[in-house]
């Protein structure tokens, strides 16, 4: 599927067009491209992505690839709307891991998961049944696989006959996989799904629902994992909120010109007129 529907439901953001929809909306285009046999491939951004884009062209170019790129972090909302493009509401990927795992339970549709250590991954998929006892697990493969399988492991995928494809691996390395091989692998919707497979196995604890409402998911990770990530977040925060500075400056300033050459414009009509009247 390309990029955009043209009813008016993307917003450009960071120099990426991001789809402007619900929960329930991005479901809603997940599930069409599975009933009309078509490939629908998911990006979403957070803060930290935003920053990485800036720095890795690869990752950019891979994210604007996708078919559809959502909002994952609460960031990313306030963001648009401080720059005059707002987002409907965030769309986390986790949840939309989690409510495709529902929609495909019901509508009987293939899953395969790709991704994690060994050992989570057969934790996610014993979990997964539990909580889905008739989800139709077409195949799976975790995260750690020697280099040069990738084609090996797309053919597989497609072999399986995969409507919907769950990649659980960090970024970049997912939407880089992603944008090389998931046409290859015929899925009809393609998520790269990052830590959700760790968080489905209970290996990672999600922040509560005041966190996640308030943009602080980022504050309870680094509370559980401070060496590893505090100082990461600290810095990514950062250079995020200077992002969103310097393009509302770069907008303002936009507007502002526009507006001076609609003015310069007037005024040259005006003494135009002037000088036919005369």
């Amino acid at each position: 599927m390309s990029h955009g529907t043209g009813d008016g439901t993307q917003r450009e953001l960071f120099g990426l067009p991001v789809d402007a929809l619900t929960m329930d909306q991005a479901i809603a285009r997940c599930t069409e491209a599975i009933d009309h046999g078509q490939q629908l491939s998911i990006g979403v951004i957070n803060a930290a992505k935003v920053v990485s884009m800036q720095r890795n062209p690869q990752l950019r170019q891979a994210v604007a690839d996708c078919d559809m790129v959502l909002a994952d972090g609460q960031a990313v909302v306030w963001a648009s709307r401080v720059l005059g493009a707002p987002l409907p509401e965030r769309v986390a990927g986790v949840d939309l891991f989690m409510k495709l795992l529902a929609v495909a339970e019901e509508r009987g549709d293939r899953v395969y998961f790709l991704g994690a250590r060994p050992d989570v991954l057969a934790r996610m998929l014993e979990q997964a049944g539990r909580l889905f006892p008739g989800l139709l697990v077409a195949g799976s493969q975790d995260g750690y696989y020697q280099a040069g399988r990738e084609g090996e492991i797309a053919e597989d995928i497609r072999r399986c006959q995969t409507d919907i494809l769950f990649v659980g691996m960090s970024s970049p390395r997912k939407e880089l996989f992603l944008d090389e091989w998931g046409t290859a692998t015929k899925a009809h919707v393609v998520h790269g799904v990052g830590g959700s497979f760790d968080i489905l196995a209970g290996l990672t604890r999600r922040a509560p629902i005041w966190y996640q409402e308030h943009g602080l998911e980022w504050l309870y990770r680094a509370y559980q994992e401070p060496v590893r990530l505090g100082r990461r977040y600290l810095t990514t925060n950062l250079s995020f909120m200077a992002l969103v500075g310097r393009e509302k400056l770069r907008r303002d300033k936009a507007i502002g010109d526009h507006a001076g050459q609609d003015r310069a414009g007037q005024d040259q009509a005006g003494q135009d007129q002037a000088g036919e009247r005369a």
